[in-house]
């Protein structure tokens, strides 16, 4: 990441964001899609998992040799999930034709903490994680701040990574209308500009936007070897560096064998958004039971708002960029893109 380090934030710029905040949290509850949401320790929780975030915080016990993969909803985490196992457990499943994505969708292969591994807990009926095998993977969608403080306090390792906001949008408003809850909804200009009112407030599952990203950030500028933070579109454009770095950060890099015989190249094409489309655990089933396995794959394609956006919508998401730049941040790869590519608008 060659991002500046973060700068220390103007006094007025704190007042506008304790403002916000204070603005935030005297909201009542919203919803997201037609999915109810409540504000809970600084960022939008969907109501349908409340129960179990809690249990996370409260029950997780994490260990010197996790990785855990952290990032807000469409942001790549599908993708950062079978890149990460395939890494991770490239010497088991050496031969790609048999290796488990083409049978096990890659959130079954990494279950989100928030969301699956804690989900049928009841009282002190917890998971048992001790017969996971090391180094144990898990992923959450949640800030850095409530994370349980056995992740911040142990030697696990997090990788966070982050998408533009506008292509982040955009792959959500197609995302939740595919939901069980909302069949027959047609995403229309209608719908994206109420929505985009609600994002460009924060208000959408784990948001602000902001605050999740600089959370991670900033902790990756304090201790690297804590947290990797990554960029999707650094992905897109620099798959095989960015999979040299990962494994390096999982403590499992590749050796100068391994790179002559391909081994990365074919990771790479293996967890590819059009492979992972086409295998058949993806287009059929469900493993989340309020949408089916299929809605996890669109195009995954950098600058694809400009096709969905009016340059009105645009202005108002590259606004929320300012927040970030007062704190240091800027996108490396996705700013260097739009600078050269025309048709990011």
């Amino acid at each position: 990441m060659a991002a500046s380090k973060p700068t220390d934030t103007k006094s007025q710029v704190q007042s506008e964001d304790e403002f916000k905040q204070g603005e935030i949290a005297l909201q009542k509850d919203q919803l997201w899609f037609g999915y109810p949401l409540h504000f809970y320790q600084g960022f939008w929780c969907l109501n349908m998992i409340s129960d179990i975030t809690i249990s996370f915080q409260t029950n997780f016990q994490a260990q010197d040799t996790d990785v855990i993969l952290a990032s807000l909803p469409k942001t790549g985490t599908t993708w950062l999930k079978s890149l990460l196992f395939s890494i991770v457990n490239r010497k088991k499943y050496s031969d790609v034709s048999q290796h488990p994505l083409h049978s096990i969708t890659p959130h079954e292969l990494i279950d989100h903490l928030e969301f699956e591994v804690y989900k049928n807990c009841h009282g002190n009926d917890l998971p048992d994680l001790t017969k996971i095998p090391l180094p144990r993977l898990f992923a959450t969608h949640m800030p850095y701040l409530p994370l349980p403080e056995s992740i911040k306090t142990s030697k696990c390792r997090i990788i966070y990574v982050c998408r533009n906001p506008l292509d982040n949008f955009v792959s959500s408003c197609h995302f939740w209308p595919k939901l069980d809850l909302n069949k027959g909804m047609k995403l229309d200009v209608n719908i994206m500009e109420e929505h985009l009112d609600k994002y460009c407030k924060g208000i959408f599952p784990f948001g602000p936007y902001e605050d999740h990203l600089l959370g991670y950030w900033k902790e990756s500028m304090k201790n690297s070897n804590k947290v990797l933070f990554l960029e999707y579109e650094g992905l897109k454009k620099e798959p095989k560096d960015h999979l040299k770095r990962l494994a390096e950060f999982v403590g499992c890099p590749f050796s100068k064998e391994e790179e002559k015989g391909n081994v990365i190249d074919e990771i790479i094409e293996l967890c590819s958004i059009k492979s992972l489309k086409e295998m058949e655990i993806n287009k059929r089933g469900k493993y989340y039971e309020w949408f089916e396995n299929k809605a996890l794959f669109r195009k995954g394609e950098v600058g694809d708002w400009s096709n969905y956006l009016t340059p009105s919508m645009a202005k108002r998401i590259e606004e929320m960029q300012e927040r970030l730049k007062e704190a240091g941040f800027s996108f490396t790869y996705y700013n260097h893109l739009k600078a050269k590519d025309s048709s990011f608008g």
